[in-house]
């Protein structure tokens, strides 16, 4: 996509990833500055797309063994000795459609197969649903594997697999 870099996040963009986080909270679990500060300490990847100096976008992604307390990490670290698992991604509404985050998941299924990843793993909201997350993870080859209720049983998750091309 033109004028759209992909970077390393910094501490001088974590503002703009909250205000991003924030804007698609339904569809997340919320960030603090220190829940954000600690992920990105723990983070095998964090990325953001940034066009004209504007961060538009973000991607947070965890290997097997981080200290990382989510439920839905959690159920893959029980079950996949091996994974990359994509915490959230995250587009501005502004740069919704325009393939932002098809751009920060071709970097991310680059990353895992560079470092040796043989899947990523993720999951999208089914109940309440969440179509578009849906569609967008299935051109990615992603491929449901469980499901699981969070958030105090008013959310139930798809969890996804999808393997990673050129680990070998």
């Amino acid at each position: 996509m033109r004028g759209v870099r992909i970077r390393d996040a910094q501490a001088g963009d974590f503002d703009a990833i909250l205000a991003l986080n924030e804007a698609s909270v339904s569809l997340l679990s919320p960030l603090s500055p220190r829940r954000l500060a600690g992920l990105h300490a723990q983070a095998a990847l964090h990325r953001v797309a940034e066009r004209e100096g504007e961060v538009i976008g973000f991607l947070l992604a965890f290997r097997e063994g981080a200290d990382y307390d989510s439920l839905n990490y959690l159920w893959f670290a029980e079950r996949y000795p091996q994974f990359l698992y994509v915490d959230r991604v995250v587009v501005a509404d502004a740069a919704r459609g325009q393939g932002v985050g098809a751009l920060l998941y071709r970097d991310m299924f680059e990353f895992a197969a560079a470092s040796g990843a043989r899947l990523v793993t993720c999951e999208f909201d089914i109940d309440p649903p969440n179509p578009l997350s849906e569609q967008f993870h299935a051109r990615f080859g992603f491929r449901e594997a469980g499901r699981q209720w969070v958030a105090d049983g008013r959310k139930q998750v798809s969890l996804q697999i999808a393997p990673v091309q050129g680990e070998d």
